[in-house]
């Protein structure tokens, strides 16, 4: 992200953004306010968007409940939002007005690891919980930090699943390359996959960094064709993985697998690629099953609905998480009996119920750690390949040359 300084004209254009945003319903004295910024322009709009409309659908369904029950009263939820226009610098600075300035109650997290990385540092400081559902890196849990949590599994086991599958395939895969971005979600992925694919015996004939937010991928795919790589595993954000899959096609270098650690269990990621997002792995926390209740929606399947009616798009597991962010928040408060923050913020240490996203229960940094299912895009459609009890649907696999498919 870019260091530049942010200017007072920016800093005005995107509070008033926010302002206008929950102008129709602004705070009385008794709400409780959630505060949180969230990329809703620049290069991942497209996923930050995902959290605002998760919180905001959660709010809305809890306040339609009744609210928030704190010890005798019940409380309605308002949120405060700011767009930090994926700038992480912004981000800080906007979180620490929502803490300083705007006196918010509690915060809920952005998108992106290093952002959550960066704005846990103000919600530490100031001793407000922040509930993110954004930021996987295990360096964002590994500094012993008391107010920030988390509802993605940690990133260094985000390939876990695919390998135990790898293992399966017919013919398998022999040789390995781990692609993976520069930013601290990416490196934490790399980290966690290595001794993964040693101890199960694959060859990584590749191990390579790439700068986030890259463009061209034509030097990493020539690499992959020369050393004739059986299976590649991209560990980075849904723009570059667009751009790899398109660049694969052009060159028309195929191997045996790809899987990628986003895009694929997005509606957008499908839509963009067409019929070239076939026979793509991915992995995904959540599936929008009937079988995970809660007490706000009914079951992940009623979430995923009323969703998709009011935002006209799919949720995928950011959306879920970022719903079971509002959700550990509201939990917690009813647990402690009150708004303090210490007092919440040892409720979420200690808390355990049934979301939408599946069973919240942090460990003692602060995260969670929901199984990942292997997913594979087939015929433009998503299918579970395989989970926690072994094969679910069978792959697609070999994947077949770009002109004959």
């Amino acid at each position: 992200m870019s260091n530049r300084l942010i200017s007072k004209k920016t800093l005005i254009a995107a509070a008033s953004a926010a302002v206008l945003a929950f102008a129709a319903n602004p705070a009385t004295a008794k709400d409780i306010v959630f505060g949180a910024s969230v990329q809703l322009t620049g290069p991942v709009a497209n996923t930050g968007r995902y959290y605002r409309d998760a919180y905001e659908l959660a709010v809305e369904k809890i306040n339609a409940a009744g609210g928030v029950k704190v010890g005798n009263e019940k409380r309605k939820v308002v949120l405060k939002i700011y767009d930090n226009q994926s700038d992480v610098n912004l981000s800080v600075r906007q979180y620490t007005q929502l803490v300083s300035q705007d006196k918010v109650d509690f915060l809920l997290g952005p998108f992106a690891s290093n952002f959550a990385l960066a704005d846990s540092a103000v919600s530490e400081k100031y001793k407000i919980p922040m509930v993110q559902g954004g930021g996987a890196s295990d360096q964002i849990f590994a500094r012993k930090f008391k107010y920030i949590f988390g509802t993605l599994a940690p990133a260094s086991n985000y390939f876990g699943s695919t390998i135990d599958m790898m293992k399966g395939l017919k013919p398998a895969p022999k040789s390995v390359a781990l692609l993976y971005a520069d930013d601290s979600f990416d490196v934490s992925v790399a980290d966690g996959t290595r001794p993964k694919l040693k101890a199960a015996g694959f060859d990584v004939v590749m191990d390579e960094r790439y700068s986030t937010n890259a463009t061209d991928f034509n030097s990493l795919l020539s690499q992959i064709r020369s050393k004739n790589v059986d299976a590649v595993l991209v560990a980075g954000h849904e723009t570059e993985i667009l751009n790899f899959v398109r660049q694969a096609k052009s060159l028309t270098v195929a191997p045996k697998m790809y899987s990628f650690t986003v895009g694929v269990p997005s509606e957008d990621f499908r839509k963009a690629l067409g019929k070239d997002a076939d026979y793509a792995f991915g992995m995904t926390a959540w599936l929008p099953s009937a079988d995970l209740k809660d007490r706000w929606f009914g079951d992940a399947a009623k979430f995923e609905s009323e969703y998709k009616a009011k935002f006209n798009y799919e949720p995928d597991y950011h959306a879920a998480s970022g719903a079971a962010d509002v959700e550990a928040l509201v939990q917690a408060i009813e647990d402690a009996g009150s708004t303090d923050p210490a007092k919440v913020r040892d409720a979420l240490a200690a808390v355990k119920f049934e979301s939408i996203y599946g069973p919240i229960a942090f460990a003692a940094n602060g995260q969670i750690d929901l199984p990942q299912t292997v997913i594979q895009v087939q015929g433009e459609k998503l299918v579970a390949i395989y989970g926690t009890k072994g094969a679910i649907n069978p792959p697609k696999y070999p994947m077949p040359a770009w002109n004959a498919r």
